[in-house]
């Protein structure tokens, strides 16, 4: 699972030009909304995953929305701005050392209008992943400016993620970190879906091994761990 969530990370990290292209307008468009991500990183206090669900539940959001990894807790879904802002001070009350960070809006969009096939799945799941873009503020600019022809030179990028029946990517950030939503039909994996990205599809490797140079992990990754995973707490125990 390891290799394969670097592996996605490193494609929509990718991807930005091509996400841009197929949805820069609807991206804009205040009609249209996607979920957010309220980020709590654990300090010197603790902040259980029931007390954050205790707050979800005050504010009717489904505790299946609450997600960990180590000392990171994340709640996705779809949350009005006054929404948002009521979460967050019901954590700072709860834990007010701890680091909350919002990921409002993504900054882009894939989605099945990016392909041939424009059927959407009834029911979806989420990964949701993390990652660091590297510091180096040159190679940031020079990872954007990668990504502005990427819709036109590296095409093959996105007709991987079609061909691999991905239902939606979002991809947020907040200062050098990024949240990263990749949406697939329920019932199915991403280690059945994933080989069919690359499947006659060279490119997205050669593509893939690019992107690589512009990501690190974030605090507490392993020294060779650029992307890592949430799990959904439901799952989980304390």
């Amino acid at each position: 699972m390891k290799t394969l969530t670097l592996r996605i990370g490193i494609w929509l990290l990718g991807m930005s030009g091509i996400l841009l292209a197929c949805t820069s307008q609807s991206a804009k468009n205040k009609d249209i909304s996607y979920a957010s991500i309220i980020e709590v990183i654990e300090t010197n206090d603790t902040i259980l995953s029931g007390e954050l669900m205790a707050v979800c539940a005050r504010c009717d959001i489904p505790v299946t929305s609450v997600y960990r990894w180590k000392n990171h807790l994340i709640v996705y879904d779809v949350m009005s701005d006054s929404e948002i802002e009521g979460i967050r001070k019901q954590l700072s009350a709860v834990s007010p050392n701890s680091i909350i960070k919002i990921y409002e809006t993504p900054f882009y969009v894939f989605d099945r209008n990016c392909c041939e096939s424009k059927t959407e799945a009834v029911k979806w799941k989420h990964t949701i992943m993390t990652a660091n873009l590297v510091q180096d503020s040159v190679m940031q600019q020079e990872y954007m400016d990668y990504h502005a022809t990427q819709f036109e030179k590296w095409p093959e990028v996105a007709y991987g993620f079609c061909k691999a029946d991905f239902q939606q990517l979002l991809v947020f950030r907040n200062g050098r970190q990024l949240m990263l939503v990749i949406s697939i039909p329920e019932g199915k994996s991403l280690d059945e879906l994933d080989p069919k990205t690359t499947e006659n599809n060279p490119r997205v490797n050669e593509w893939n091994t690019i992107m690589a140079n512009y990501q690190e992990g974030i605090e507490g990754s392993a020294p060779d761990e650029k992307w890592v995973l949430f799990n959904p707490v439901m799952n989980n125990k304390e």
